[in-house]
Order: structure tokens, then C-alpha cells, then sequence
């Protein structure tokens, strides 16, 4: 069998994953522990984000035309990619959030709903909360004021019944 013919159904499945996908984080995972990898591994499936480390010219490949395009520049070294179909911030906030505690892992750059971001990028993406999390501020937010309405209401009621 042909080399290329090897070479296509990587190529397509790394294409599979891409489809769809809210964004894309490439990292440099040189000089992770068998454990560290294991636990990175671990709590970005619990994040619902794929990891995989493929051939940086099959990930080339792969997202040639595609809004991913942009980070075949960064393809240099041992590379793994991250992807997520769900929540646009959640690979970048995992890989972040590990890379403090495992100083070997260096993220390299990604691709968030569409738009390309460097390292700098990367690591500002982290720092935004997921969207469940921002929902819930945003709903917590409307519910004070009307909570507090309430509670004063209350109280003058429970005051105008002690007066008379």
C-alpha cells in the first residue's frame, strides 16, 4: 500500500474532528510527565475536548481551507492539538489552567470561533469563564435587584402590620 493511501484516513479524521469544532488550541506537550499527560488527558475529557497528537504535516493537511488554517505557521516540534465542538473557551481554559501547575506545557496558539489568537491570545481566552458560568452571573445579576425589591417590600408590609 502507497504511503498516501496511510496517510488519508489520519488526514480525514483529523478533518472529522475539525468539523464543527468552536475552536482549536495547538500545545508543545515536550517534557510532560507519563502522569501529568495522563491527568491533562483525564480532565479534558471530562471538559468534553478531544486531545490527540497527530503528525504536524497531517494536521497540516487537514486544515488546508479551513477556518483552522491559520495555525499550520506554528506547526513546528512535538505538537498536540485540542478540540472542542461545545464550549468555544473550554480548551484554552483547560490547557492554561494546567500549564501553571506542569511548566513544560507551552501552548503555542488557536483558533476560537474562527478568529486566530497567538499565545498572548490564548492565555487572555482562558481567563473567560464558560458560558454556563456566565449565564448563571448574568441571571444572578437580574435576580438581586427584583430579590431586593421584594425583601423591602416585606418589610414595610411587616411594619405597617406592627403600627397598627
Amino acid at each position: 500500500m502507497a504511503k498516501v493511501e496511510q496517510k488519508q484516513p489520519i488526514i480525514a479524521e483529523i478533518k472529522e474532528l475539525l468539523d464543527g469544532a468552536q475552536s482549536v488550541v495547538l500545545a508543545d506537550y515536550r517534557g510532560l510527565t507519563v502522569e501529568q499527560d495522563t491527568n491533562l488527558r483525564k480532565e479534558l475529557r471530562a471538559n468534553n475536548i478531544v486531545y490527540k497528537v497527530y503528525k504536524n504535516t497531517y494536521i497540516k493537511r487537514a486544515v488546508e481551507g479551513t477556518e483552522f488554517e491559520s495555525i499550520a505557521e506554528k506547526l513546528e516540534g512535538p505538537t498536540s492539538i485540542a478540540i472542542s465542538k461545545e464550549d468555544a473557551t473550554a480548551p484554552a481554559r483547560v490547557l492554561a489552567k494546567f500549564a501553571e501547575g506542569a511548566e513544560a506545557l507551552e501552548l503555542k496558539c488557536g483558533v476560537v470561533e474562527g478568529t486566530y489568537y497567538d499565545e498572548k491570545g490564548i492565555q487572555a481566552i482562558s481567563k473567560i469563564p464558560s458560558r454556563e458560568e456566565l449565564l448563571s452571573k448574568l441571571l444572578g445579576s437580574i435576580q438581586s435587584p427584583v430579590t431586593n425589591f421584594a425583601r423591602v417590600i416585606k418589610q414595610i408590609a411587616e411594619k405597617q402590620e406592627a403600627n397598627a
